[in-house]
């Protein structure tokens, strides 16, 4: 498995990521994750729509918190035109259960805790930490799986470029 080291910086430290820095034109890989009924989804079982993946560390921290309201408020209007993910490797029910509590609609979320599969394919597992986690990042796919935009935030505590990433949803959804 690739290694990139010094690639993520988290709280002003640096870390390495496990897994390959996808870029735009890049099929996007498969990987396995759960949802909140205990499911197994792969790449292949969600919808062959443009699809957006947020992934954050933890939901239940400030800046994931809030990147996960900005795109449940910012993509509501696609509701039949685009798939919206939150990926991180908090079990499914602390995901269930933050969904519920927050009253996230628009955004599915998918723990990547079965085998770190996202993670390590969308090179976005620190490696290092006491606990795993994933590195924030936010990845946009076209109705084949081709990625579009990929953004790997250099530091874990900020934000990413949300203005980006929504004018790459909005020039395939339209």
């Amino acid at each position: 498995m690739q290694k990139r080291q010094n690639a993520v910086t988290f709280k002003g430290n640096p870390y390495t990521l496990i897994g390959p820095q996808l870029k735009p034109g890049d099929k996007a890989p498969n990987f396995t994750c759960l949802n909140s009924a205990l499911e197994l989804i792969t790449l292949d079982k969600t919808p062959a729509k443009p699809r957006l993946f947020s992934v954050v560390p933890s939901l239940d921290t400030p800046v994931c918190n809030q990147q996960t309201h900005k795109f449940d408020e910012a993509l509501g209007s696609y509701k039949d035109k685009l798939a919206c993910y939150t990926i991180s490797l908090d079990l499914p029910f602390a995901q269930k259960r933050f969904c519920t509590s927050e009253n996230i609609s628009n955004m599915q979320t998918l723990s990547d805790v079965h085998n770190h599969s996202f993670g390590q394919n969308y090179g976005v597992l620190i490696e290092g930490l006491p606990l795993p986690l994933l590195s924030r990042a936010v990845f946009v796919l076209d109705k084949n799986g081709v990625i579009t935009y990929a953004e790997y935030v250099p530091e874990v505590a900020s934000h990413p470029n949300y203005d980006a990433a929504l004018a790459a949803i909005k020039a395939i959804v339209g």
